[in-house]
């Protein structure tokens, strides 16, 4: 054994495999497209309750995705080492919304992407997802539904309610009914001809309505 062996280390050898010009445009490129992706995700956001937090996730997911795979692709026994490690990870967080879902594998894609020196494709692919995301997240029409909930005091007033709210909206289908002593409680689900909803304010004032609500439902109950 000679002197210089001693002091061999395969952790050193390992030190060069990825040169730091690879490294810099990889993470760079990663920073950037992790930007776009948080931008995109905050412009397109439309849920109950925005979280910062998820956004800088994104943005770290990506330059975390990138590291991994450089580290992988650089050596096929850390790559096998990496995936059983990778394999005792579970997530628990629950995803509130289903778009969040898009957002976390188009940030690990972007990671996979430009690990792989597909950069045409990371930046091109991205962009065009992006402003998909953009034009059809963003779509409000008026054709959205909402739930009408309106209280009335007996069945006639609950008769005006339903052929006024007929009148007004440009579809109109009752969801549920609750009845009790001298009070009928009803679920209008209804779709607006246009954005005006002064005629809930109309409704709240008929004879033998007590209160008329108004909120939008995308399948769960949001005002």
């Amino acid at each position: 054994m000679t002197f210089s062996d001693i002091f061999k280390s395969s952790f050193l050898e390992n030190v060069t495999s990825v040169s730091l010009f690879d490294m810099a445009i990889a993470l760079l490129l990663a920073f950037g497209l992790g930007i776009f992706t948080f931008l995109v995700y905050k412009k397109t956001y439309n849920g109950v309750m925005y979280s910062a937090g998820f956004g800088v996730t994104l943005i770290a997911l990506t330059m975390i995705t990138t590291l991994v795979i450089l580290a992988v692709t650089s050596n096929v026994v850390l790559s096998l080492g990496m995936v059983g490690a990778l394999s005792i990870v579970r997530f628990r967080t629950a995803i509130k919304e289903p778009l969040d879902i898009a957002f976390l594998f188009w940030a690990i894609a972007v990671g996979i992407v430009l690990a792989a020196g597909m950069i045409p494709l990371a930046v091109i692919r991205s962009v065009w997802i992006g402003l998909v995301l953009l034009i059809f997240v963003n779509r409000k029409p008026h054709t959205n539904p909402y739930i009408a909930v309106v209280n009335c005091s007996d069945h006639a007033a609950e008769q005006r309610a339903a052929a006024y709210l007929k009148t007004q909206t440009q579809r109109m289908v009752i969801k549920g009914k609750t009845a009790q002593k001298n009070a009928i409680e009803v679920n209008f689900e209804v779709r607006l001809k246009d954005d005006n909803t002064d005629f809930i304010n109309v409704l709240s004032e008929m004879e033998g309505v007590q209160s008329a609500v108004l909120v939008s439902y995308n399948g769960d109950y949001m005002g």
